[in-house]
This record gives structure tokens, C-alpha cells and sequence, in this order.
């Protein structure tokens, strides 16, 4: 059986949203685009369960906010709500793994000396704050290759950059990286 609203267009369910702010209107909208948006976080999360819940979690955040935004083209704006909430979530990963590399680092000087051990952390204190620094590009692609240990065709995959941009984009972050935590290792001198 065809769904009755087929008929109508982005725009026009949007736009009756905006006036009714009834869900219904929404709801079209929304599961119009389910699967686009499954896809999208399934290309960025790699896990089937993760990109339901990104779903979920997109779509009670667009019921809650949508009002906040000017939407020209709902199909691309939806796409890109999605992978940032994608990218976000990586990012969030990132941080959690660079708190078990720390953490990890700890267990194994517990043995060493009390310097050496505040040398270790304060230089994966730089490490994180010179993470931060870089640009989106290069951090995602730094945070896949070296801590999450993928590689330049995974990479490419999983951000939609190509084998060079991935090569490029590493090769500058690393270098990137190293100029910010000698800069903050300088500054606290």
C-alpha cells in the first residue's frame, strides 16, 4: 500500500510541522529518512547497535530543537545533523581511550619512580590538549590511525576523505602535533 503522504514534498511537511508543531507532520519527515540516517551513522559507528541508538537519539534531539533552525533542504541538513552527531560521538570514543591509555600508562609506572611518572602525565596532558588543537580533518584522522589503530583505507572508509587526504592529513596533524606540545611543554617551562 502506498503511504498517503508520499505525495507531499520536504518543504511542504516542514513547513506544516513549523505552523502545527504537531509531530505528525514530523514523524513523515522522520521516517522518510530513517534509513538514510541508520546509513549515515553505520558508515561513521561500524556498529549496527551504536547507529540505532545515534538514531534514537538524533531524532528526540531533532524533536526537541528543530524549531532552532532554518531548514532550505531538509534531506541535507538531516545528513548533516547526523554525521556530526556521528563525528561527536567518535570524538567522545577518542577522549574515552586516550582515559584508558592514561590509565594504562599509570599501572605500568606504579613500579617507577614518583618523576617519572608525573613526566608521563604531564606529557599525555599535552598530548590531549594538542589533540584538541587541531583541526577536526586532522584530528579525526590522528585519533583513527594511532589510537584507534586503523588504517589509511579504514580510515578513508569511515570519514568519506580520500587515501591522500588521510596520508596528508596525518603526515600535517603528527607534525602539527609535535610543534603544540613542544609550545606547551615551552610554556609551563
Amino acid at each position: 500500500m502506498n503511504n498517503p503522504h508520499q505525495k507531499y514534498d520536504d518543504a511542504y511537511l516542514l513547513s506544516k510541522y513549523m505552523q502545527s508543531h504537531d509531530n505528525y507532520w514530523l514523524g513523515i519527515l522522520l521516517q522518510r529518512y530513517t534509513v538514510l540516517v541508520l546509513g549515515v551513522c553505520m558508515k561513521y559507528l561500524k556498529n549496527e547497535e551504536e547507529a540505532k541508538d545515534s538514531v534514537q537519539q538524533i531524532f528526540i534531539s531533532l524533536l526537541n530543537n528543530i524549531d532552532k533552525h532554518h531548514i532550505n533542504n531538509f534531506k541535507n541538513w538531516l545528513y548533516t545533523v547526523a554525521k556530526n552527531h556521528c563525528l561527536m560521538q567518535l570524538r567522545g570514543a577518542s577522549h574515552f581511550r586516550v582515559d584508558e591509555l592514561k590509565e594504562e600508562l599509570l599501572q605500568q609506572t606504579r613500579d617507577e619512580g614518583l618523576e617519572q611518572v608525573e613526566a608521563k602525565e604531564r606529557l599525555i596532558g599535552y598530548v590531549e590538549d594538542a589533540l584538541e588543537d587541531l583541526n577536526e580533518a586532522q584530528k579525526t584522522c590522528i585519533t583513527l590511525y594511532y589510537l584507534e589503530n586503523r588504517s589509511y583505507a579504514q580510515i578513508a572508509a569511515k570519514t568519506g576523505f580520500s587515501g591522500d587526504q588521510v596520508k596528508s592529513y596525518i603526515q600535517n596533524g603528527k607534525r602539527n602535533l609535535k610543534n603544540l606540545i613542544i609550545k606547551k611543554q615551552q610554556s609551563d617551562g
